[in-house]
């Protein structure tokens, strides 16, 4: 409530252009028809206590807003407990070091409870996905190539629609978001699209302690609860956005006051931008649709049939200083800084480099006259793709596909390299330790199903890291990315006692869990579940299978999950993935954690499970003929007669 996410909604339908307000009307027209006709209603309506209820055009405008919350929160709700330390300035420049060093995609200088709402937020948000496109060059068709695999939250119903759309202005195939009326992730026939999340700082908390109380303005909102009595709350709004440090979730200073400001509380068209988008021919008209796109803040990756490539930073930003923060919390004066609001019109851009690929995942945007952003995933992902896309003269879609399979973990090695090394002139290790120690050294890198080093690393490293390392120290790195890139460096230097300490409790850590997990995938699972296996005493009813999976938190092939000697699901990742070869207007493939329907346990509800967790996909043609000719099933929607 205090978030508002809906605040500018009804603001940007009234601004809309008369054609697209039509469009989206249109939609919700649909929507309406649907919901008010259909005989049986889904489950979700008996489970939550719903009605039916018309949809309104500014709703989707919000639904819009949810899945665009702003991933600096995640990290700002995770670092705000250690502002009360005497040392918080040194670990403030510290976890900023960490989380701006991630490495580019491209750069233009050269030629080419809080846990609970923490887990709710990265559920619904977009913050994660890998993206990369290849140029003619590369492909050797002629055409552009293009790869991309949306993380976010493992739930089914999946978040993502598979469809395609033909209609006199556009024909386009790709996933969208129920709800929302384009194509997210897919093509045309010219272009073809994807992004990641490039975690820009689209917000500020700002300290307004000094603002006068008759300035802030209140209102009261109502909390409907499932099963219990209903409430209300009290909001708070100042000039300066809502009074965030309301929230008795977050940690904050004795007396502090703080407002948010969030890019999304501006008024913005993303719908409008996206329908450009899936209409667009070229390059330049991509770029255009694009400059009115504020949130969720993308790294939009584009690829065409004349075989070019780019990349654009896509979203709307404050001109801040260059220079970093001193806190989380900000002075009043740096309100000043959203006064002017920068578009992706200037802001960097990528087209045709000659490497000839470009790759994102969630790393580092390109420099710029101001900042980017504060907090960006690890090196991993982008770098293994770099090498991965480097490494061959000729790319094909198999090929991509591969590499959305790729689990390899670049500072997951290099902290192993580390231990390793100091730990094999260790001599009083006994047998049991010095086998956990081979198993670390012999693995390859890669968390795969099978892999027995995985679990030897990950169990060692859930004791290891705790013992060796100060507990604050990994929880503020690990809120700017991953902690082994930066302490591996630091694992020769460490007192000898400590080490030693922290070896044998890994590698006794490593050996148990070896002999309960004989492989990766016997430790690391994947939960097939609804959201509502959370809730209490009905919850199983959602869990419908428990699978093995491969991958960790920051290989290619993503799936989340705490450092645990234990057997434990991944509740963060891929679950989507899409490969298309822009040389045939039918070579495209998709597949998605789950099934097209999200009619609980209807025959298509999770019926691609299969196929995403072996790597596979299914081929979505874009000719309209070939539709017809490969798809049996058919419904036919004809407008209601006055009789009925």
């Amino acid at each position: 409530r205090i978030l508002n996410l809906g605040k500018t909604s009804k603001q940007v339908y009234a601004a809309m252009q008369p054609e697209k307000k039509a469009w989206l009307d249109a939609f919700v027209a649909g929507v309406n028809h649907y919901m008010m006709s259909a005989e049986d209603l889904p489950h979700e309506y008996t489970l939550l206590g719903l009605d039916r209820e018309t949809w309104r055009p500014d709703e989707i405008l919000t639904i819009g807003r949810l899945a665009s919350i702003d991933v600096n929160w995640l990290a700002w709700f995770r670092l705000m407990q250690y502002r009360d330390r005497p040392d918080w300035p040194q670990l403030w420049a510290m976890v900023l070091e960490e989380g701006t060093s991630s490495a580019p995609s491209f750069d233009p200088s050269k030629s080419a409870s809080l846990d609970g709402l923490t887990k709710i937020l990265s559920t619904v948000s977009r913050n994660g996905s890998n993206s990369f496109a290849v140029s003619k060059d590369k492909t050797g068709t002629g055409a552009a190539m293009i790869a991309n695999d949306p993380h976010l939250g493992v739930n089914l119903p999946n978040l993502w629609l598979l469809a395609g759309v033909k209609s006199p202005s556009y024909n386009v195939v790709g996933f969208m978001v129920p709800g929302v009326p384009f194509v997210a992730v897919g093509r045309n026939e010219n272009i073809a699209w994807g992004g990641t999340n490039m975690r820009s700082a689209n917000s500020d908390l700002i300290d307004i302690s000094a603002v006068p109380a008759d300035k802030i303005q209140t209102r009261t909102e109502p909390v409907a609860v499932r099963w219990w009595f209903d409430s209300e709350v009290t909001v708070r709004e100042s000039p300066y956005g809502p009074v965030l440090s309301d929230a008795e979730v977050l940690p904050k200073k004795q007396g502090e006051t703080f407002a948010l400001k969030w890019i999304g509380h501006y008024p913005s068209d993303e719908l409008s931008a996206m329908l450009g988008v899936n209409r667009a021919r070229n390059w330049d008209e991509f770029k255009s649709s694009l400059e009115g796109f504020s949130i969720s803040p993308q790294n939009f990756l584009y690829a065409d049939a004349a075989g070019n490539i780019g990349q654009l930073t896509a979203t709307h930003l404050p001109s801040r200083s260059i220079e970093s923060p001193k806190d989380v919390v900000r002075p009043l004066t740096d309100a000043k800084a959203w006064d002017t609001i920068r578009t992706s019109a200037t802001l960097p851009k990528s087209f045709n480099p000659p490497e000839g690929f470009l790759a994102s995942s969630n790393n580092r945007g390109a420099p710029a006259d101001i900042p980017i952003g504060y907090f960006f995933s690890a090196d991993d992902r982008v770098l293994r793709l770099q090498s991965l896309l480097s490494s061959k003269s000729r790319v094909t879609a198999q090929d991509l596909k591969r590499m959305q399979m790729d689990a390899y973990s670049m500072s997951s090695v290099a902290m192993r390299d580390a231990v390793v090394a100091r730990g094999r002139g260790w001599a009083n290790l006994t047998e049991t330790q010095k086998n956990a120690l081979e198993a670390m050294a012999e693995w390859d890198g890669q968390y795969a199903i099978d892999s027995k080093g995985a679990v030897a690393f990950e169990a060692a490293m859930a004791a290891f890291m705790p013992t060796a390392f100060d507990q604050d120290m990994l929880l503020l790195l690990d809120a700017a990315g991953t902690p082994f890139t930066r302490l591996s460096t630091q694992v020769a230097s460490l007192d000898a006692k400590k080490f030693q300490d922290a070896l044998t409790k890994g590698l006794d850590s490593a050996a148990q869990a070896m002999a309960l997990y004989p492989a990766w995938g016997d430790m690391h699972r994947m939960s097939i579940q609804a959201q509502y296996a959370a809730i209490p005493v009905v919850g199983s009813r959602y869990i419908f299978d428990n699978v093995a999976t491969g991958g960790s938190g920051e290989t290619i092939l993503k799936s989340d999950h705490s450092t645990t000697a234990e057997r434990h699901d991944t509740r963060y990742g891929a679950q989507a993935r899409h490969v298309s070869d822009l040389s045939d207007p039918d070579a495209n493939w998709f597949v998605m954690l789950g099934g097209n329907d999200g009619w609980f346990n209807s025959s298509t509800f999770r019926d691609q499970v299969p196929a995403f967790m072996s790597g596979g996909s299914y081929k979505v043609p874009l000719r309209i003929e070939t539709v017809r000719a490969t798809f049996p099933h058919k419904i036919e929607l004809k407008p209601a007669t006055p009789s009925s």
